[in-house]
């Protein structure tokens, strides 16, 4: 019999609605089975922990191929079709709207769940410097800003999984 999961370390790297959502579902999930779970922003994730921009969250409608709106079975949009103004937003709206009846919470609200739960929450240092940002930049359940190696250390025993 495999040994079950005891540690997980998710990687946030993008900054979309549905870049951050997955690393959120993934590290509740962990939580609520009493899985020991570490989540790591990096490059435009960091917006999920961006105390300003965590709140304006949109779905990343330019160059996706799997857009489909309102239904994920209906045929896909054009790419070129995501350039249009207001895309973006009428596919936030229609996301969230779906989201609310699945009673999946905000982005704020959900790192506070996540946090509270006993996950770890961290800030990559190279995109933090990158980026000239600094720890009062964050909502405050990041509980730190970390190197990679550090990370790495963090993880140990860990299942890594990049989202």
């Amino acid at each position: 019999m495999d040994e079950p999961i005891k540690k997980i370390s998710i990687v946030v790297s993008k900054g979309s609605l549905d870049g951050i959502y997955p690393g959120l579902i993934m590290a509740n999930g962990a939580r609520m089975e009493g899985i020991e779970a570490t989540l790591f922003f990096t490059f435009f994730g960091l917006h999920g922990v961006i105390d300003k921009k965590m709140d304006k969250i949109k779905v990343a409608t330019v160059g996706n191929p799997a857009m489909c709106v309102p239904s994920a079975i209906g045929p896909g949009l054009p790419t070129w079709m995501g350039a249009i103004p207001g895309m973006s937003w009428f596919a936030t709206g229609m996301m969230k709207k779906e989201m609310e009846k699945l009673d999946i919470p905000p982005v704020r609200e959900f790192i506070t769940m996540i946090h509270d739960a006993g996950c770890e929450i961290y800030a990559c240092k190279a995109t933090v410097d990158m980026f000239h940002l600094t720890k009062k930049d964050f909502c405050q359940e990041v509980d730190d800003i970390i190197s990679v190696g550090q990370f790495y250390e963090k993880s140990v025993g860990s299942q890594i999984i990049f989202t």
